[in-house]
């Protein structure tokens, strides 16, 4: 029996342009049941060969997008379709990315043995979605072979964060250095694409430039709504405040949703329709009745998938508010009433605003690498 193991090295999430790297081990256990009869030609396990590949499949619902189309397009722009090679067609959908096969190894007779497998992902890729019409999945996945017997494969899924909606930077890497050469000094650090990716992310998103918003309607001001900034990472908190001091009309109470919007193309879209599939996430719900001042503290699950934008679809992020107003002005205490009783009765009607956001990656948080068995 030969074993296979494959471990992740620095854990399960990458960026678009990374460097991912597995680790793959190739073993042949001792059978103690037949240990001590064993010859020492029996010992030894062969391989015919071992290849190994990184494939993004998508597959989508057939009720809102034209899988035929998709298919057609995807047969015509496969990479490496033709190679015996093509663990994807064992899976739902339809290939976006193949990277070229590596070869592992050809006729292994084990012993142990392990190799690491090294790929870069394009910097291009689309990242990992899980939407409700369509979905991007990555996997590694390594095949292997023994002599007249059918192929066994492992996959390793991973998640892909996309770097490629960040502003392009015109920094000056192509000027020519004058600075004199020193022969006996070490060879200075070059930003790679990816450091430079990164630290656009950060200064993008660490930039604050308040942006205040006159919330009103036929009647008059309902309030005057401050978000802090407009760019966020995974993992950080939407922070926004509440300003009803100055309001001409009453507002009852205050409810703000994170919400995707999935937006097919028009190409592959099913229908004539052009409305997004929308996904509520975390939300803030408060009565605010009788409040000058209040605030926003909403979470970004790190688990969502940031802006991206394919010929096939595009997600973006917003702000999902519904103001509960009353039709007439409701008169509140003030530091001078001694006895208030809220009115029974209130005669309300409800204003939706939608404030569009940017999402973006974050840093990729510490992950024990994963490791996947599979005995062959």
């Amino acid at each position: 029996m030969i074993e296979i193991t494959a471990k992740l090295i620095r854990g399960p999430v990458y960026f678009s342009g990374e460097v991912i790297e597995c680790l793959v081990t190739f073993s042949n256990p001792p059978n103690p049941i037949h240990q001590i009869s064993q010859s020492h030609s029996d010992i030894f396990e062969s391989l015919a060969w071992a290849s190994a590949q990184v494939h993004c499949q998508c597959s989508t619902n057939s009720k809102i997008v034209f899988s035929e189309k998709l298919n057609m397009t995807a047969q015509l722009a496969a990479i490496n379709a033709n190679t015996t090679f093509a663990p994807w067609q064992q899976d739902n959908g339809h290939v976006v990315l193949n990277t070229k096969p590596k070869i592992l190894f050809c006729d292994l007779r084990l012993s142990p043995g392990e190799n690491i497998y090294r790929e870069t992902i394009p910097s291009d890729a689309p990242p990992s979605y899980r939407g409700h019409a369509v979905k991007y999945s990555y996997k590694i996945t390594v095949g292997t072979q023994r002599v007249n017997t059918a192929i066994k494969l492992l996959r390793v899924p991973f998640r892909v964060l996309s770097l490629s909606e960040l502003p392009e930077v015109t920094a000056c890497n192509d000027s020519v250095d004058l600075s004199p050469n020193n022969p006996f000094m070490e060879t200075q650090h070059r930003d790679t694409p990816l450091d430079v990716a990164l630290q656009t992310l950060q200064n993008l998103t660490a930039r604050r430039s308040p942006n205040f918003y006159n919330i009103t309607n036929g009647r008059g001001r309902i309030v005057r709504f401050c978000l802090f900034k407009n760019s966020y990472k995974l993992g950080e908190d939407i922070v926004g405040t509440f300003d009803f001091s100055n309001a001409t009309v009453s507002c009852a109470q205050v409810s703000v949703a994170l919400q995707s919007e999935e937006h097919i193309s028009e190409e592959y879209r099913r229908g004539k329709t052009s409305t997004p599939t929308l996904v509520s996430y975390n939300k803030h719900h408060e009565m605010c009745m009788g409040l000058k001042y209040s605030h926003l503290v909403l979470p970004i699950p790190l688990h969502v998938t940031p802006d991206f934008t394919t010929d096939l679809m595009t997600l973006k992020w917003r702000l999902h508010f519904e103001f509960v107003t009353t039709s007439k002005l409701v008169e509140v205490p003030n530091k001078n009433t001694i006895n208030w009783q809220g009115p029974l009765i209130l005669d309300v009607e409800t204003m939706i605003w939608d404030l569009p956001v940017h999402i973006h990656p974050t840093t990729t948080p510490p992950n024990t690498a994963q490791q996947t068995r599979y005995n062959i």
